[in-house]
């Protein structure tokens, strides 16, 4: 009886393996076992990536650069017998946060707008409309739809009807600082508070240029014989 049961607890342990319409299946469930790979190394600039690829640290092999989007990008080596790839090196940017499409009290804005974009000329022109907007000045305001009339102080006690800008070219920081950052359309709109706010207006064209910047950073920085053939850079 013992041997019997011990015999049947064997025969669990052995996969039946059967042929269905010339394939090769199994009565269990079977797990592919894959080669353990390491985490990739985290940097945060782009500078950060070149040093690594540079340094030859962890490999020879020809590598893979993928620029993933404006703000990450992942180096990599051919596939394995496993049908695996190994991460060697990843890079995230450190950009400063901005909400668009979410209206900010004017003292906030104007914080966020000198510290999270690059100066330009009307970034300048957005500041000075916003720096002298008061809570009383823009209780009433038209709007057709497309540009905005607020009440504006113009000296010291003066006060006169400025139009909002509208669209408004911007170029905030959303890449990595190496690079140029694109500049881009956006609708400026603000309201009653006063509030104001920022809507892309682009499209996410502007993702296309950041990625063929840092692309165009990284053939540069990596421009000679022995890397032109260790590393290959797609975006």
């Amino acid at each position: 009886m013992i041997k019997e049961a011990l015999k049947y607890l064997v025969c669990l342990g052995i996969p039946t393996i059967t042929k269905i319409d010339g394939q090769q299946v199994s009565d269990r469930q079977l797990h592919v076992l894959k080669e353990p790979t390491a985490n990739a190394i985290q940097v945060n600039s782009l500078s950060g990536l070149v040093e690594y690829l540079r340094s030859g640290f962890d490999t020879n092999q020809t590598l893979m650069v993928h620029v993933v989007s404006p703000t990450e990008v992942v180096a990599f080596n051919s596939v394995n017998s496993n049908c695996s790839r190994g991460q060697f090196v990843k890079a995230e940017a450190m950009v400063p946060s901005f909400c668009f499409d979410n209206f900010y009290d004017a003292e906030s804005f104007n914080i966020k707008a000198q510290s999270c974009f690059v100066a330009n000329e009307d970034k300048e022109i957005v500041l000075k409309v916003v720096g002298n907007i008061t809570e009383d000045q823009v209780q009433t305001y038209s709007d057709d739809g497309i540009s905005q009339s607020v009440t504006a102080k113009v000296g010291v006690a003066n006060r006169a009807t400025v139009v909002v800008p509208n669209p408004v070219a911007l170029r905030p920081f959303r890449t990595f600082v190496e690079v140029e950052q694109p500049e881009s359309s956006f609708v400026f709109r603000m309201k009653n508070g006063p509030a104001c706010a920022l809507f892309e207006a682009d499209g996410g064209a502007w993702k296309l240029e950041a990625m063929q910047n840092i692309k165009a950073y990284l053939v540069e920085s990596l421009n000679d014989e022995i890397f032109n053939e260790k590393v290959i850079i797609i975006a």
